[in-house]
Parts: C-alpha cells; sequence; structure tokens
C-alpha cells in the first residue's frame, strides 16, 4: 500500500518565457489563479492555510526576502503561514516535499506550493548564474552549468558508445511535445541535423543540447485526502517523495555516468510508494541537458546503464513510447524557472493522470507518474516525488 497521506486538487501555471512584461508577483499571481481555477467544486482561498514559496531569487538576486512576505500579499493572502523554500534546481520539487509532510503531519489542511523565478530580467554577464554556481575558489574556477554536465557526456560516449545523434534525438523528441504544449517557452520542432549543426557551447554539447534562461510561475494545491472531497471527485494522490545528496564538486564525484542524488532519491520514493519504474505511466525528470535526461531514464530504473541514449534515439521516450518523458517538453522546450520547474513538472503529471492533457495525453496503464528534479553545484541534490489516481 502506498503512502497517500496527501492529495492534489489543483494545479496550474502560467506560459514560460521571456516576460520582461510581468513582475515577480504578477506571475506568481497568474499561477495562483490558475490552480485555484483547475478546483473541480472551487477552492475559497481563505481555505488554504500555509504557503511554501520554491524560488532561487535569494541567490540569483541578492534578495533574501522575497517569498516569505511579498508573495502572499501578493495573493491576497497576507497574514498566513509562508515558507520560502531554496534547494538548487528541485527547489520547486523539495517545496512540495515539505509542503506534503505538513499536510501530512497535520499541521496544516490545506496549503498552496508555489514555484516563481525571473531569470531574464538580468544578463548571465550581471552574475546571474554565477552566482548559483559559485563553488570552489580553485577547483571549479571558471565553471558554468555545460561545464559541469559535459563531462558527463563524454565519458558516457566513451563507456558507452553513446553518440551525439542519440543526444540529438532527446532535443528532438521533447521540442516536439513542447510544441503541443501551449505553456512552452519554445514551441516549434528542431530535426537532428539542427541539434548537431547547432553552435557549440562545450564539446559536446551544442546550443540546442541546452535548455534555456526561461521566466515562469506554476503553482500546486495539496490536502488531506479527507478534505479533498470538498473540492473534487477526481484527486491525485502522493504515493512517494524522496531526496538524497551527492558531493557538489566534480572532482569529489566517483563516477560520470550516473547521478548518485537520483539513484537515492528515487530509491526512497519507489520504497515509500511501493511501487517501482515499470508502474510508472510516464515522467517528467530533469532534462537542463540532452545528456542529463539520458541520465536520468537510467538512474530512475527506466532503462539499464548504458542503454539510456539507444532507447532516446528508438523512440522509447516518446509519447507513445514503453515510458514517455517530458511529455511537457521538458526543460528543453518548455524552459527552466528554477523555483517554478518542480511545480511545473507536477502540473504535467496531475494533468496526464487526470488524463486532461490535450495532445500530450499518454496511455494510462497503471495510473502511476514519476517527477524528477537534479541540481546544485555537479547535480549535488536531487528530488523525485511520485503521484497516483486516487484509490
Amino acid at each position: 500500500m502506498s503512502w497517500n497521506r496527501v492529495s492534489v486538487v489543483g494545479a496550474g501555471l502560467i506560459k514560460m518565457g521571456e516576460l520582461f512584461d510581468q513582475s515577480y508577483e504578477q506571475m506568481a499571481r497568474g499561477a495562483f489563479d490558475a490552480a485555484i481555477a483547475s478546483v473541480d467544486h472551487g477552492m475559497d482561498p481563505k481555505d488554504i492555510d500555509a504557503v511554501f514559496v520554491a524560488t532561487q531569487r535569494g541567490t540569483l538576486w541578492g534578495q533574501e526576502g522575497i517569498g516569505g512576505n511579498t508573495v502572499p500579499s501578493a495573493l491576497g493572502l497576507n497574514g498566513v503561514a509562508c515558507t520560502r523554500i531554496e534547494n538548487a534546481c528541485p527547489s520547486g520539487s523539495d517545496a512540495f516535499r515539505v509542503g506534503c509532510m505538513a499536510v501530512a503531519s497535520g499541521l496544516h489542511d490545506v496549503v498552496l506550493v508555489i514555484g516563481v523565478e525571473k531569470m531574464r530580467d538580468k544578463s548571465s554577464e550581471e552574475g546571474l548564474l554565477a552566482r548559483a554556481a559559485g563553488g570552489h575558489p580553485v577547483y571549479t574556477r571558471g565553471e558554468s552549468a555545460p561545464v559541469l554536465f559535459a563531462p558527463f557526456a563524454t565519458r558516457h560516449m566513451h563507456d558507452f558508445g553513446t553518440t551525439k545523434e542519440m543526444l540529438a534525438s532527446v532535443a528532438v523528441k521533447n521540442h516536439h511535445n513542447g510544441k503541443l504544449d501551449p505553456y512552452a517557452h519554445f514551441q516549434y520542432e528542431v530535426t537532428v541535423e539542427q541539434v548537431l549543426n547547432a553552435p557549440e557551447v562545450c564539446s559536446p554539447l551544442g546550443l540546442l543540447d541546452c535548455c534555456p534562461q526561461t521566466d515562469g510561475a506554476a503553482a500546486v494545491l495539496i490536502t488531506t485526502p479527507e478534505r479533498a472531497a470538498d473540492y473534487t471527485a477526481k484527486p491525485v494522490q502522493v504515493a512517494g517523495i524522496g531526496i538524497a545528496t551527492d558531493h557538489p564538486y566534480l572532482h569529489e564525484k566517483d563516477n560520470f555516468v550516473g547521478m548518485s542524488a537520483t539513484v537515492g532519491a528515487s530509491s526512497r520514493a519507489y520504497e515509500m510508494a511501493n511501487l517501482g519504474p515499470t508502474d510508472m505511466d510516464m515522467a517528467e525528470v530533469h532534462d537542463c541537458f540532452t545528456i542529463t535526461e539520458i541520465l536520468d531514464i537510467e538512474d530512475l530504473g527506466f532503462f539499464e546503464k548504458g542503454k539510456g541514449g539507444i532507447a532516446s534515439l528508438e523512440g522509447e521516450t516518446a509519447l507513445d513510447g514503453s515510458i514517455p518523458i517530458n511529455t511537457s517538453g521538458g526543460l528543453l522546450a518548455k524552459g527552466h524557472p528554477i523555483g517554478a520547474t518542480g511545480i511545473a513538472q507536477l502540473t504535467e503529471c496531475w494533468w496526464q493522470l487526470r488524463e486532461e492533457a490535450g495532445d500530450r495525453q499518454v496511455k494510462l496503464r497503471s495510473g502511476n507518474a514519476l517527477q524528477h528534479n537534479v541540481g546544485g553545484r555537479g547535480s549535488g541534490v536531487s528530488v523525485v516525488n511520485i503521484l497516483t489516481i486516487a484509490e
């Protein structure tokens, strides 16, 4: 029997992109309104007794006070309990995990988990991501995100014969899915040739192997299974949650063909849910780079180590494949507004399990979906959440 102490009764997001015309608070309001509107029987915002805000704004912008006070006020929830969660790329996923613990413990009954990020108002030259990537003063000097992940690609290629065409197949598939997603930052197809011929960023990764910097916001509403009946006849349950960490620096890692934090987080989530990789109908995984998705689908147990590239190339992860991956378009197409990313992934899982994903809808077999993020310096932290159709 899976955990099932928390129900998701609403979820929503805004269109991702370069949202220069919206403030941080306006984006938050848009996601919140979308989540409230998605509740089948309606929800009075006054029912919400706690808010968990996921954002990297403290790290990226040096504004540590954002979240705990500005977001509730912008949502008309002034006075409610509110906590900001910041945990690298899995910030949104971890905020959801913490929100679930708050509900399961009985501390709060109805919780809003919301992620918001402004990535485009500052340029990289101003140190936006350098703040997040800052690490060892010598060993990591000059490293950027592509530099952190490129070694995984070269080692995977060396050990397993993974090719650039296999990497490119990930981008092609995710951009195809993104074209079907009205919320995606990029809504166009790409070809293998375009990916291979794109400007090089950090060998072997080219421009189209990399996710964009994106503004965005997403929100989910969670409550107890007992209260869920007040809001919907189709709740989605939280079956399992897991988090794990790894060494933050590349020179400390013991292998470059997998991410042990992902293995650890998924093992804990699978054990809590009493489910395994073969029980999942689809998954939203962290594809900040094409190689990352290949590592993810191996580390999460969907394919044997070394077989992820072949599986991608052969269409096993497509919408009609054996395990559809990143039906939303993933980070490569939908974008990666850090604090909002995990929550947007959870929203996609919620839609899929409720069979409300439109042209992206996959065929449900077991009624389970997995959501995953990995990040921090050198993939130092990973979070996995498993959702299931209510029993």
